[in-house]
């Protein structure tokens, strides 16, 4: 089978892959995956390569359809391109976990930041160890059903995300999914992601539960919060 035979079956997936390889733009990539939009002067600086060498870099992520630009004035900023494009690099970033030598994962735990561990963003959701116990929480008490990766919610479900002054029509009309799963990267379980997923963390964060923090992508469960979230966690059925 030649070249040409092999990229009809498998579209895009060989220029996706170029553009994930080089460490440069990967790391580019990572460095966004709070949502924001970073301006190429830091990028350039994360990436640790040459302006001119960024510049092409970023190029490429952004005909690739990775990266999106926004422009103001004279600065350049970039951000993700999609959610969706977020997921695939947080379940890509567990691959390479997975399928990393055994001598470099002796340490695992270590490989993870332990601030991050907790509770942090994947994209415009909340991840970490705190995510993965509120989706059971939620699972367990019937707010959402699943097919394969796909949630809906339920009855049950719609009347609490209600009450969290969450307005599900208004989720299901945004232009990406409404709710999926999202395994997650130092848990290796999945979170709540999607369009409900985003929601859920604005909730959180309109309620005063979380808040951002200087770090990139780290959060901080207040001490109302905490209360909350424990309480919802110690009973597991509505």
């Amino acid at each position: 089978m030649n070249d040409d035979s092999r990229s009809r079956h498998f579209p895009g997936l060989s220029r996706i892959g170029a553009l994930l390889a080089d460490p440069g733009r990967a790391a580019m990539l990572w460095s966004l995956m709070d949502g924001a939009a970073r301006p190429a002067g830091e990028l350039t600086m994360i990436a640790g390569v040459s302006p001119s060498a960024a510049s092409g870099h970023l190029a490429r992520l952004t005909e690739g359809g990775l990266l999106a630009l926004e422009v103001s004035g004279r600065h350049r900023y970039y951000r993700i391109a999609t959610a969706d494009i977020a997921a695939a690099i947080e379940a890509l970033a567990n691959l390479a976990r997975a399928s990393a030598p055994q001598r470099a994962t002796e340490h695992r735990p270590s490989a993870v930041p332990l601030e991050m561990r907790y509770a942090r963003t994947c994209y415009d959701h909340l991840a970490g160890e705190l995510a993965v116990r509120l989706f059971d929480g939620m699972m367990a008490r019937g707010w959402l059903t699943a097919a394969s990766e796909a949630l809906d919610a339920t009855p049950d479900g719609a009347m609490a995300f209600a009450r969290l002054g969450i307005d599900l029509n208004a989720q299901r009309a945004r232009r990406r999914r409404f709710a999926c799963t999202c395994i997650d990267w130092s848990e290796r379980r999945p979170h709540l992601g999607g369009a409900l997923g985003a929601a859920y963390l604005d909730a959180c964060e309109t309620h005063g539960w979380i808040e951002r923090t200087a770090k990139r992508r780290v959060l901080r469960v207040t001490p109302a919060g905490q209360r909350h979230f424990d309480d919802f966690l110690s009973r597991r059925q509505a």
